[in-house]
């Protein structure tokens, strides 16, 4: 039987994103902010994602010509609901990239049961809801791109991080699944995973280890062959990469950018 036309999106000459509507979650720093100015440079309209409503939303939304989007991840309620009001404010979802983040260290033994479940609801439960809350507005739109920002950590694991590690490395598993499942549709799903990336998330390392940030930055570059940590621009440019509609290979994927600390099939 003959595959079924999917919908051309509008284009532009430079601008691989030119009408479409990208939801960025966790986007009023770091990687996030990164993300959704770029795929704004790529001429998406972005929902700027994050937990709450705050005045560093409204700067990123200012920055990009976007619009705000206020939700708790880990609420399934507070997921769909934003969807739903994004579907009637700027039309459905075309780019999600599930961006925003939790993360606590401490020794395994002593790791509290309470923050390991909001690590794990926030990370992988909340990339959960919004995969699912999305995913009938890319099907009524016949495409769409999932980009899910997993962690160096979810490969190798990392010493006091086991709830973190644990659930990024879940994350790489569902893009795993989900990119088999469905492709067929044109809704192709992939993974980041970054290695040490200068965020304001360094100062929870730092903090755990006892050093200034500085130092901390210090000793994560004399362990990286590259020499030096990334940057949250660099993570925007995969992101914008596995978002282009005009590529239409990548499915299931894991892409790892870490400065050749890690080198190994995921």
């Amino acid at each position: 039987m003959e595959a079924l036309a999917r919908p051309t999106p509008p284009t532009h000459p430079t601008r691989p994103l030119w009408g479409a509507t990208a939801l960025v979650t966790g986007a009023t720093q770091g990687i996030g902010k990164a993300i959704a100015r770029r795929l704004a440079d790529d001429g998406a309209r972005v929902a700027v994602g994050d937990r709450v409503h705050s005045s560093a939303m409204d700067a990123t939304v200012a920055a990009t010509g976007g619009v705000p989007a206020p939700a708790d991840i880990a609420d399934r309620g507070q997921v769909h609901a934003l969807v739903d009001r994004l579907r009637d404010e700027v039309g459905d979802i075309d780019v999600l990239v599930c961006n925003a983040a939790y993360m606590t260290m401490g020794t395994f033994t002593e790791y509290d049961e309470a923050d390991w479940w909001k690590v794990v609801d926030t990370n992988l439960s909340g990339t959960f809801h919004l995969v699912q809350a999305v995913l009938p507005g890319m099907r009524r739109r016949g495409r769409g791109r999932i980009v899910v920002i997993s962690s160096e950590w979810g490969v190798n694991g990392w010493p006091e991080a086991s709830a973190y590690a644990a659930s990024k490395a879940g994350l790489i598993s569902l893009v795993k699944s989900l990119g088999r499942e469905l492709a067929p549709e044109g809704i192709l799903v992939n993974a980041i995973a970054p290695g040490v990336i200068d965020t304001p998330q360094l100062q929870v390392d730092a903090e755990a280890a006892r050093l200034p940030l500085h130092a901390m930055h210090k000793h994560y570059a004399a362990g990286i062959p590259l020499g030096r940590i990334g940057r949250p621009e660099e993570i925007a440019s995969a992101v914008a990469l596995l978002s282009d509609f005009r590529i239409g290979s990548f499915a299931g994927q894991t892409i790892q950018i870490n400065g050749g600390t890690t080198r190994c099939r995921v």
